[in-house]
């Protein structure tokens, strides 16, 4: 049987990329899926109270207003 050299290399030459590009996406997606699993996993919950202080702390809320939700979590 012959083979045509031409399309036996076809797809080592002009197709091959393809291939490596569509393996480094799905290995670079996958490092990034753990990466954020991984972050997520050893965080505690915060607390409404410690996102209040945060809040109040950036400057998002007044005094007033922090004084007021913080009344409303103790209850």
């Amino acid at each position: 049987m012959m083979y045509n050299d031409h399309t036996m290399w076809g797809f080592m030459g002009g197709g091959m990329w393809i291939f490596w590009l569509i393996f480094i996406i799905v290995v670079l997606l996958l490092i990034k899926v753990f990466n954020t699993v991984t972050n997520n996993a050893g965080k505690p919950n915060e607390t409404a109270l410690e996102i209040l202080e945060k809040r109040y702390a950036k400057g998002e809320i007044s005094k007033q207003e922090f004084e007021e939700r913080k009344k409303e979590l103790e209850v």
